[in-house]
């Protein structure tokens, strides 16, 4: 397992940081929910992920297809040729770099130009290729919970008791990447909060955290900017949710929560905030 202080574990091969780190997101998209396409150029975008750097990101996820409900998949070509650039661009300036892809080929030519972290949203299922590829480059492998690509709305949404089954299925896709060959102390685990699960359920997972955790792995939460957060600022079922870039605040307030509950990660769009958010929460958790 991986190595532990206090109840949060840190994930071998990478920095092990003594407060739940900051993942900053890097969109190469001209599709995506919350930014809109603005970091779509590739000059841009390492601009933009080395200011989330200055504006204390620990580490930088690049992606360079939209995993929004509806969206539609870009093919394997554009997808190396919006990322594969970028993730080279900010490695070379001693960015730890995460690779956001659901494709073997892209997580294999991104860990070739400097990326030292996977994260696939499929957790392996979407490529079959992808366990062996993370496998033999001895690389941290990210598994999150999916039920599916979203095209066409909610995928399979439907849950009788949501953390219970969200444990179970993430152990089985642990599991199954286990025995792909990646090492137990390179596996990081995501509930996947949007994916497949409405507001809800995005909520008790929160609430849950420590059920997330006992899984044995360091944990990923990745709140920012999401559907939920939108509902919860928005008050009532009929009232119209702020857009993606005013939920920032929520999203620190989330940071705080999986923080102090022991997450390994958050993955923010806005950084500055967040990362100020894990900070207190880790001179809070060392007044005890």
């Amino acid at each position: 397992m991986s190595k532990q202080t206090g109840r949060r574990r840190h994930l071998a091969g990478l920095t092990a940081w003594d407060r739940c780190a900051v993942m900053g997101v890097v969109n190469v998209t001209p599709d995506s929910f919350s930014d809109g396409g603005r970091f779509f150029d590739t000059t841009a975008a390492i601009k933009h992920g080395l200011d989330l750097v200055a504006e204390g990101a620990d580490l930088v996820d690049v992606g360079g297809e939209s995993t929004r409900p509806g969206a539609t998949r870009v093919d394997e070509e554009e997808e190396l040729r919006r990322v594969v650039p970028v993730v080279r661009g900010l490695a070379s300036e001693g960015v730890t770099v995460s690779v956001d892809t659901m494709r073997a080929s892209v997580a294999e030519q991104a860990l070739a130009a400097g990326a030292a972290l996977v994260n696939d949203v499929s957790g392996g299922l979407a490529d079959p290729r992808m366990i062996p590829v993370v496998a033999d480059a001895g690389a941290p492998f990210v598994v999150m919970h999916w039920r599916g690509l979203l095209e066409g709305g909610n995928v399979r949404g439907t849950y009788t008791d949501v953390v219970t089954e969200v444990v179970d299925e993430l152990h089985a896709r642990v599991e199954a990447v286990l025995d792909g060959g990646i090492a137990p102390d390179r596996i990081v685990v995501d509930p996947g909060l949007g994916f497949s699960k409405d507001a809800e359920h995005d909520l008790v997972l929160l609430a849950h955290l420590d059920r997330l955790l006992a899984l044995g792995h360091p944990l990923l939460v990745a709140a920012s900017r999401k559907r939920f957060l939108g509902r919860v600022l928005a008050g009532r079922p009929e009232a119209t949710p702020p857009p993606a870039r005013e939920r920032d605040a929520a999203t620190a307030a989330v940071s705080a929560l999986a923080a102090h509950a022991g997450a390994w990660a958050v993955r923010v769009h806005q950084v500055r905030a967040t990362a100020d958010a894990v900070r207190v929460a880790r001179a809070v958790e060392g007044a005890r």
